[in-house]
């Protein structure tokens, strides 16, 4: 992209494509080329043969058979060229095709001209040049195949001019000069419109890059929305749109679990050791929580300053509380230091958890929510560091 850059800030007529940018360029212009190229030579070998044809028809049978045989070569020469076209091929194999099948062609229109004799012969040479004209003009190919086809159709018709008994060599070169400057002028309009082409591809792969990159900031915006800068994982309005998306999906089909998690005394934590090792604890407890859970079907969040939130889809109340139990032992074992906690000298979990079965009256996420807080309530009133489990119409266990 900085060589992008650099060829749009300079002049136009300066482009000079190289490397991968030019390979690039090639493979992006290639099917319109080709196509482009197919289709030419086509047209070509089936004009070559209508006017066979009409020759035939309109022409005395002597100077018909003059023009027969070197007629001939231009259909195979067109054809196979085509052919080479259909897919792409090797870069050398497509520039040996462009230029032995334009030698062809147009050595088949001047020897037509040249075998007839007489009026057929300044005219058939008069045709090879436009033939080359229209294929320099349509052809997107590099300026060196250009240049190679046109040096190729002014030395064909240099060299049959001189060879013309009806014409002083004198004539022949002034002749050949007069169509040696409108052949000039035409490869260098075929360089201009290569050049606005290639500018019009830098356009586009910037444009691209700058749209990807908008892709890319947006994405890290819509994830630094959705994420708990402190602890890296999901933050509450994710863990909310969430939950919206999983009731409207239908997980009352398959039952649901809430574990409301909170970090025991966090608050004397801070006080005793300070915020900076309040946040460690916090992003160590987060990686500890998401560590203990099934990373493809649960969903874990910060949810408030010290209170983690995690939703078990399609757990039952067994799981949900040995999943409570696994995450309380984890953070218990991680002996992370709190000693003005009156739990004990190290930092430890609260967990309430509420579950949702299948088979049960359909309630929603707030309502399941609310349960897991009232669980959690429970379980800071039997002392802080347990798992304590909502049953309606009872105090918790």
């Amino acid at each position: 992209m900085a060589e992008v850059a650099r060829l749009l800030a300079g002049r136009t007529r300066d482009i000079r494509l190289k490397g991968n940018l030019c390979r690039l360029f090639r493979e992006r212009s290639w099917p319109r080329t080709a196509k482009i190229i197919r289709a030419w030579m086509t047209w070509v070998a089936l004009l070559d043969v209508l006017t066979l044809a009409l020759n035939a028809i309109l022409l005395p049978k002597p100077i018909v058979m003059a023009m027969l045989a070197p007629a001939c070569i231009l259909p195979p020469a067109a054809l196979t060229t085509a052919f080479v076209w259909r897919k792409p091929r090797a870069y050398w194999l497509q520039r040996i095709s462009i230029i032995a099948g334009m030698l062809l062609i147009l050595l088949s229109v001047a020897l037509v001209g040249v075998s007839a004799g007489g009026e057929f012969y300044e005219r058939h040479l008069n045709i090879m040049l436009f033939v080359a004209i229209t294929a320099i003009i349509i052809f997107g190919v590099p300026l060196a195949w250009t240049m190679t086809v046109a040096a190729i159709a002014l030395a064909l018709y240099l060299s049959f001019q001189l060879l013309n008994p009806n014409l002083e060599p004198g004539n022949a070169v002034a002749a050949t000069l007069f169509f040696a400057s409108g052949i000039v002028a035409t490869v260098v309009a075929r360089r201009t419109m290569t050049i606005l082409a290639q500018k019009t591809f830098l356009l586009e792969l910037r444009d691209r890059s700058r749209v990807a990159e908008l892709a890319d900031a947006n994405a890290r915006l819509e994830r630094l929305a959705r994420t708990d800068p402190l602890t890296g994982i999901a933050n509450r309005r994710w863990m909310m749109e969430t939950l919206n998306r999983l009731w409207s999906g239908g997980l009352n089909c398959r039952g649901c679990a809430m574990l409301m998690c909170d970090i025991d005394e966090f608050k004397k934590l801070n006080d005793h050791l300070g915020h900076a090792e309040g946040d460690r604890c916090l992003v160590k407890v987060a990686g500890i929580i998401q560590s203990s859970v099934n990373g493809e079907r649960d969903h874990v969040a910060r949810y408030g300053g010290e209170e983690f939130l995690v939703v078990l889809p399609g757990a039952d109340e067994r799981e949900a509380i040995a999943t409570a139990e696994r995450i309380r032992k984890s953070v218990e074992a991680a002996s992370l230091p709190n000693p003005a906690s009156r739990v004990g000298p190290y930092v430890t979990l609260s967990i309430g958890v509420a579950n949702q079965p299948p088979d049960k009256e359909f309630i929603s996420p707030e309502q399941l929510q609310n349960a897991a807080d009232a669980a959690l309530y429970l379980a800071k009133q039997a002392g802080r560091n347990c798992v304590s489990l909502h049953q309606p119409g009872e105090a918790g266990t």
